[in-house]
């Protein structure tokens, strides 16, 4: 015998639910009182009746979300889901009421937003407003369709916060293989208690994207038709990377959805690779910077530039790698990869800026012919340089936050690709590569120009070689791995060698400043020679 526990009425109504429905997990809870929401036959109800009775459904219809085996079940959730359209848009359609002009009512639910205009015989509108909620609006013609219907019709507008997580975006059935996102709320329009629905002019709903929007994406406008999204009589009007209008010929329930290409499949070898390079990397920034700060440098070397270099990459290197390790946990805390891709972003630019900086100084040698002069020193002190180097990144992140907060947290926690904002990190670092270019066109030009002027006791070969060899290094330093990183396009030859090139920076800098300069070579053997007293004899 069914023992029931739970009697709802509201305005003669009777809800008759089994006892502990509201802590089932299973179906049979949902679909009974789905049976008695649709046998209702009622014309009009109260407006607290109807918010009342849809909160119940959908409070119901998420404890069967709840349910692993009706979540995994394609059959199950578009039974429930066409359930819920059906019983969300005859409760609905009890809001009308006749009116002689024009009437408006509209409510907010957690899962659900409504409006619902009328128009009467004396209306006196040639228009009817937008009907907007949170994420989404709808233009129609009806005070055309109420021409065809005794001069009285009614619209109802629904948007469905949660509906996605029953009529799926993988029900949209394509010939490509390809990842779908719903980008909008499910919108559902109906002209309820009107005979003729036939449209005198196309309907336009404008969607706002609730998720990341990728430029690459291929993007439907596409509406329910009882067992999967399909594109017929709907085309997609204007877009842009916050929001999308959709121009329909009918009306039904209707969604966005975005089709991106499925992402190659992880190369075990190339994570392992990318895992090697990016720790002997660190290594050897580690070396350099030990090297800066502990070695005797000729009184005019000015290392703040190489120095803060390493500090920068090393941090944003290290940082980026234990990120990528335990992307996994970070991803459940949203604010942790937020902050994370802020200060990357902050890492990797300075580490540019302190790379212009450094090409400045070469510059600066080149001009001089040798080390910078005492009263250039004076304008280019260390504590100088240092507020160039991190205030110019720090205000360009600033900026950026202060323009698009929400521009940070990707999906690898890094900066989002939608509305441009990856620009904040592309822009100013294009500008660095191209002025870090023309410094070299100029440094190839000065020091062509001062080696013809050399006195003759110095060997011009030698200067040559060192300064030519010295700016080809320091080319490869500040930009060439970045460069290549723009024209990788998925090519795994080339992301490997940008993947090389790009973590193996520290390397580069140790090699070029520290093992192949002469004097950090004797210091280098004076270090192994105190830990190994035995080489002294060799």
């Amino acid at each position: 015998m069914v023992a029931w526990a739970t009697h709802f009425e509201y305005d003669g109504i009777n809800i008759m639910l089994q006892e502990g429905c509201f802590s089932q997990t299973s179906g049979g809870c949902f679909q009974n009182l789905l049976d008695q929401l649709e046998n209702i036959t009622a014309q009009v109800l109260p407006l607290d009746t109807v918010t009342n009775i849809l909160t119940m459904a959908f409070n119901t219809s998420e404890k069967i979300l709840e349910s692993s085996s009706s979540s995994g079940n394609p059959a199950k959730l578009v039974f429930y889901g066409n359930h819920v359209l059906k019983t969300s848009e005859k409760l609905i359609s009890t809001l009308v009421k006749a009116t002689d002009t024009h009437d408006s009512v509209s409510f907010t639910l957690a899962t659900v937003e409504v409006e619902v205009f009328m128009v009467g015989p004396n209306v006196t509108l040639d228009k009817i407003p937008r009907l907007d909620t949170t994420n989404s609006s709808v233009d129609i013609d009806l005070i055309g369709i109420a021409k065809n219907n005794n001069e009285t019709t009614a619209v109802a507008f629904m948007s469905f916060n949660t509906m996605e997580n029953l009529l799926k975006p993988d029900f949209f059935n394509t010939s490509n293989d390809t990842i779908k996102t719903m980008m909008s709320t499910v919108i559902s329009a109906t002209l309820p208690k009107t005979t003729n629905t036939k449209l005198t002019k196309p309907v336009n709903f404008t969607l706002k994207h609730i998720r990341e929007f990728n430029p690459s994406g291929s993007l439907s406008c596409v509406y329910w038709n009882i067992s999967e999204w399909i594109v017929d009589g709907c085309s997609v009007l204007e877009t842009n990377s916050s929001y999308t209008v959709c121009s329909c010929v009918h009306l039904s329930t209707f969604a966005l959805i975005m089709q991106t290409s499925r992402p190659p499949e992880s190369d075990p070898l190339l994570d392992q690779l990318n895992l090697v390079c990016v720790i002997v990397g660190l290594v050897f920034f580690s070396l350099s910077l030990l090297t800066f700060a502990l070695c005797q440098w000729s009184p005019g070397v000015n290392n703040v530039a190489r120095i803060n270099i390493c500090i920068s990459l090393l941090l944003a290197h290290l940082l980026f790698l234990l990120t990528q390790q335990f992307l996994s946990l970070i991803r459940r805390h949203q604010v942790s990869c937020v902050a994370i891709s802020g200060v990357l972003h902050f890492l990797f630019l300075s580490g540019f800026v302190w790379m212009f900086i450094e090409a400045v100084l070469l510059f600066i040698c080149v001009k001089n012919l040798s080390q910078i002069s005492s009263k250039k020193r004076e304008v280019l002190s260390s504590g100088f340089l240092c507020v160039i180097g991190y205030m110019v990144a720090l205000v360009v992140v600033g900026v950026s936050v202060g323009l698009l907060p929400e521009g940070y947290g990707s999906e690898h926690c890094w900066i989002k690709m939608d509305k441009g904002f990856i620009w904040s990190f592309l822009g100013p670092v294009c500008v660095i590569l191209a002025l870090n270019m023309i410094l070299f066109i100029k440094i190839f030009i000065s020091l062509n120009s001062a080696l013809k002027n050399l006195n003759a006791e110095v060997s011009q070969m030698k200067q040559t070689k060192i300064m030519v060899f010295k700016t080809l290094s320091q080319f490869v330093v500040l930009g060439c791995s970045w460069i290549l990183g723009f024209f990788t396009n998925g090519r795994k030859e080339l992301e490997i060698l940008f993947l090389i090139l790009n973590s193996q920076q520290g390397t580069f800098i140790f090699l070029v400043y520290c093992v192949l300069n002469n004097e950090i070579r004797q210091q280098y053997r004076k270090f192994f020679r105190c830990l190994c007293p035995g080489l002294k004899q060799h």
